[in-house]
């Protein structure tokens, strides 16, 4: 049996990326998990028909840095609420000179650097392999493309992402490195992208590019991301508003099907 159109989308928004429902939220969601609270109370409404849970990454008033994100409480809190499908949205940096500050990259793998994070679900007791051989939902993937292609918004695919733990910013030496492997570099992707898969929901990332990693001619300056991000976070919302009706379609993909083999 083919499976039915999703009925419940969330985004998790990155820095840049503070609100979602133009008029306010029409329910707020304080949840609890096994895991703790989220990063701040989970935002209802909906974004062309489609019902919409929003959640900060950062927390309200972006005060939770990255290394210290709840990831597990956060997708268990947005699954518990319905969530068929998580987009999120980070801001990352560019290791190639033709992604300049501004781009928006939607990323096809990843490498995971991140040192002290817990990245897993199952702890003990069931154990799981899941595979993240493609880690990013296809259909999810298919629907941004089109929707950047809608509204005219250009949307660069087909790129390596490497987490690191933060929240300091590369040496030069690291990101010389980085750059013999990965196109940008950001720190929340992981473990946010394979929990999604431990839930079996599907999963992609919006990337807004906001510097040029150290790599190239000057050191990372902060206000200039900020700057950034001001600059490009509108393109970002009509991008969202554009996509996130589409999700309601039925999957064309095996995300919900993730824990079936994965079973020790």
């Amino acid at each position: 049996m083919s499976a039915g159109p999703r009925r419940t989308v969330a985004v998790i928004g990155g820095s840049g990326v503070a609100r979602l429902f133009e008029d306010g939220p029409r329910a707020v969601h304080k949840v609890s998990t096994p895991w703790g609270p989220p990063s701040a109370p989970i935002e209802e409404g909906s974004v062309g028909g489609l019902r919409t849970l929003f959640l900060p990454r950062h927390g309200t008033g972006h005060t939770i840095p990255p290394h210290r994100v709840n990831y597990r409480a956060n997708v268990d809190a947005l699954v518990s609420l319905g969530a068929e499908a998580i987009v999120t949205v980070s801001s990352v940096g560019s290791l190639r000179e033709e992604l300049v500050p501004g781009t928006f990259v939607m990323p096809s793998q990843f490498v995971d650097l991140t040192k002290q994070r817990p990245t897993t679900f199952y702890d003990g007791g069931k154990v799981y392999h899941v595979s993240l051989a493609d880690p990013f939902c296809p259909d999810l993937q298919r629907l941004a493309a089109e929707a950047a292609a809608s509204c005219g918004i250009p949307l660069v695919q087909e790129k390596n992402y490497v987490c690191v733990e933060g929240p300091r910013f590369s040496t030069r030496a690291e990101s010389s490195w980085f750059r013999s492997f990965a196109d940008i570099i950001g720190m929340t992707l992981v473990p946010e992208v394979t929990l999604a898969r431990e839930r079996a929901v599907c999963y992609a990332c919006l990337a807004m590019v906001t510097d040029f990693d150290v790599w190239a001619d000057r050191p990372v300056d902060a206000r200039e991301i900020l700057e950034t991000m001001r600059s490009n976070v509108e393109r970002m919302h009509r991008l969202l508003a554009e996509l996130l009706p589409r999700v309601a379609s039925p999957p064309r993909c095996t995300c919900r099907t993730a824990l079936d083999q994965a079973g020790v």
